[in-house]
């Protein structure tokens, strides 16, 4: 008789919460230090930044860069795409920012794009892209407002553009031909993918059998304890292929098959050096107010599962539904999501708005309350540009 496979471990909800918080590297004050090295590993570490063109307050991009880094700088990403080129732009579950170590990884998705273009925004004939592709070779990077021959058209989807290159530019950039190599808020300036890079010889595309193992490693790194759902996020298309390599990981002995308190019908797995490491709390002094785009709120039902809170993203909801408001924020303390904060950035006015806040159910107290205040503040100076005023307390 074969012998009985163990029942997988079980990690409580407080377990996981821990494993995941120290994967996002939101359990220590400055888990990457500073300046433009501190992105390029941030962005490393986490497998890719969300990009979103919404300014209620500071892009997400940013934002999400400043949760981890309490003394960043919008010029550190700056230098970290533009003259480091340590960073790049492509699309993951959306646009986002990625280390350029992993562009092989990326150059599969390209080579599909330029067979059979995917993009609603990528519009336009290979011809009128060629002779775009000629003009940047000969005049050098441009942006589209550097174009002044189109004639503009109706809008194809909402978010599209009256103006015919854009769309030819988002098609070269998706075909990998372009890159964006610099951006100014979200005016995006296009080169040649070789020339921004000075390639010798442009990097050998990705396997696939390597770009599953790259997929499940990303995800091991910046979530900790993973599940098919949270490792195939808006992929789910590549959860055949990952299930299998997961099965071979645990036959080696790699993975180890847990289940979390509360959500026991869904496996997850956990990398065996983990399961032996010693257990760590979070710095229960540490806020965090989290971008809704942040890794950690993005996939909503994990959240809720390990977290305690399900962020809903109300912007899209009618105002008469809004429990949280427009542009709420999850705010972190500690291991715990107490409070919704709803934002607002008066530029003009140079100050942070607080439209609503909210408590979660049992987490109100003055303790709690002083210390969000006190990010508040570092927060504010943050979202109005004064960054020579962001101190680490």
């Amino acid at each position: 008789m074969a012998p009985r496979s163990k029942p997988p471990l079980t990690l409580t909800t407080a377990q996981a919460r821990a494993i995941w918080l120290r994967a996002q590297r939101l359990d220590a004050r400055e888990p990457f230090g500073s300046g433009p090295q501190a992105v390029a590993a941030a962005v490393a570490h986490l497998g890719y930044v969300q990009i979103d063109t919404i300014n209620v307050i500071e892009r997400c991009h940013h934002h999400i860069l400043y949760s981890r880094i309490p003394n960043y700088r919008r010029a550190d990403l700056a230098v970290a795409q533009s003259a480091e080129k340590s960073v790049f732009e492509y699309w993951t579950h959306a646009l986002s920012y990625v280390a350029t170590s992993d562009l092989r990884f990326f150059l599969p998705a390209m080579k599909a794009h330029r067979e059979e273009p995917r993009r609603w925004s990528a519009v336009g004939g290979r011809e009128e892209a060629r002779k775009l592709l000629a003009r940047i070779r000969k005049q050098g990077a441009l942006t589209i407002r550097d174009i002044d021959t189109d004639v503009l058209v109706e809008k194809a989807h909402l978010w599209a553009s009256k103006k015919p290159s854009k769309g030819l530019l988002e098609r070269a950039f998706y075909d990998g031909e372009l890159v964006v190599s610099a951006r100014a808020g979200m005016l995006k300036t296009y080169e040649l993918m070789e020339r921004h890079f000075a390639f010798e010889k442009r990097p050998t595309p990705a396997s696939e059998r390597q770009l599953t193992a790259y997929v499940l490693d990303r995800a091991l790194r910046a979530q900790g304890v993973v599940s098919l759902d949270s490792i195939c996020h808006l992929d789910a298309p590549r959860k055949k292929a990952v299930a299998e390599l997961i099965a071979a990981r645990v036959k080696r002995r790699e993975l180890v098959p847990i289940r979390i308190e509360g959500a026991e019908k869904s496996p997850h797995w956990l990398p065996r050096d983990l399961l032996d490491a010693p257990a760590t709390e979070p710095d229960s002094g540490l806020v965090h107010i989290l971008s809704p785009f942040d890794p950690l709120i993005i996939q909503r039902k994990r959240t809720k599962a390990i977290v305690g809170y399900g962020h809903v993203f109300e912007a899209y909801l009618p105002k008469e539904k809004r429990v949280f408001g427009y542009f709420a924020l999850p705010v972190l303390v500690g291991d715990r999501i107490v409070a919704v904060l709803d934002l607002k950035t008066d530029r003009a006015a140079g100050r942070l708005l607080i439209q609503q806040w909210s408590w979660i159910e049992g987490c109100e107290s003055a303790e709690a309350k002083a210390r969000i205040e006190a990010e508040l503040s570092r927060f504010e100076r943050f979202q109005l540009g004064r960054e020579e005023l962001v101190e680490l307390e």
